[in-house]
């Protein structure tokens, strides 16, 4: 995928104003400058944006460790909200799928675990069943919890709320929403370890043992080039990942061969990439002052979210099954 140059600059000027190694939580500063130019809803058909710049704009959220929902707001709970013909909320939001219990025609009750930066969204977009529904974040119960990277990851509890909308779920709904937050992971995926691969170059470059840099022992380079071997690999699946959805369609099977190749290649390049890095930092990368865990943190919780990596390659030997010897190749390359 042609790299698209501007939109790069603009997300990596937005992520490195506002980035703070010591703060949690969702970062406003960069979350309000990414809603003023557009990013929040950026595959929005109002905005134009398509699946191969929010490629481009989550790998750089990856690196630089962005505290901003935007995988969820945008590709999950904008795209959910929309594919059923309702408003989407301002702010922002995540969707999940969940059974729904009704108090009366007019309200419902749910609890809804580990949501992705549940204290800080205005709404979620929950996928029950043959229906969608929006519910306002204002009249639920939150019980905050994180993953290994300290981002929120939060029980919200409804009781007897009305919805904001609802609608009819579009035909295939489930099916594309497990696509799509498993392609948003895997390009945060691939930025993630894109920044630790340049943490690790930068450190090697710095520091010195037996009077010359670490970079240049060979043992060292090695082990980078390892490390860039597999963040290549790992950009180059989500890429093509995110480029086959545009262009097939995510209910396409080239589309979830796709995107299940991606997340399961990008989570074995999340464990080397890792290890890689701690290695070349040594102890000082194990330390909370060290901006490295930002990165690598990530990297460990996000291979295992949106279907680990075994989920995904068992479903990848399953679409190869089904597709038989005739099939295969058309199916790996789309081509016929």
């Amino acid at each position: 995928m042609a790299r698209n140059t501007e939109l790069a600059e603009l997300a990596e000027s937005i992520f490195a104003a506002s980035y703070d190694k010591d703060a949690t939580g969702l970062d406003a500063a960069a979350w309000k400058a990414c809603a003023e130019s557009g990013l929040t809803t950026l595959t929005d058909p109002e905005v134009g944006g398509t699946l191969e710049d929010s490629a481009v704009l989550l790998e750089a959220a990856g690196a630089w460790a962005a505290r901003v929902p935007l995988a969820e707001t945008d590709l999950l709970g904008g795209w959910l909200a929309r594919a059923a013909g309702l408003a989407v909320p301002d702010g922002p939001l995540a969707a999940v799928t969940a059974g729904v219990t009704g108090g009366d025609a007019d309200t419902v009750s749910v609890e809804l675990r580990r949501v992705p930066w549940g204290r800080s969204l205005a709404a979620v977009v929950v996928l029950d069943g043959d229906r969608v529904l929006v519910l306002d974040t204002a009249g639920a119960a939150v019980t905050e919890g994180a993953n290994v990277a300290e981002e929120p990851r939060d029980t919200l509890r409804f009781t007897g709320v009305t919805p904001v909308a609802a609608a009819a779920a579009p035909a295939g709904a489930a099916a594309e929403l497990e696509l799509r937050a498993a392609l948003g992971r895997s390009l945060l995926l691939a930025g993630a370890a894109r920044g630790a691969l340049a943490r690790s170059i930068g450190y090697a470059g710095e520091r010195q043992q037996f009077g010359r840099p670490i970079a240049r022992f060979q043992a060292v380079q090695q082990m980078l080039a390892e490390a860039g071997s597999e963040v290549a690999a790992a950009a180059a699946a989500s890429a093509a990942a995110a480029r086959t959805a545009r262009t097939a369609g995510f209910g396409d099977p080239a589309t979830e061969f796709a995107v299940a190749a991606a997340k399961a290649r990008c989570g074995e390049a999340a464990t080397a990439v890792a290890r890689i890095a701690h290695q070349v930092h040594g102890a000082i990368g194990f330390t909370r002052e060290h901006d490295l865990r930002l990165v690598t943190t990530r990297l460990w919780a996000w291979r295992d979210e949106d279907g680990n990596e075994s989920r995904w390659n068992d479903r990848v030997g399953e679409l190869a099954l089904q597709a038989g010897a005739d099939g295969l190749w058309p199916l790996v390359t789309g081509r016929p």
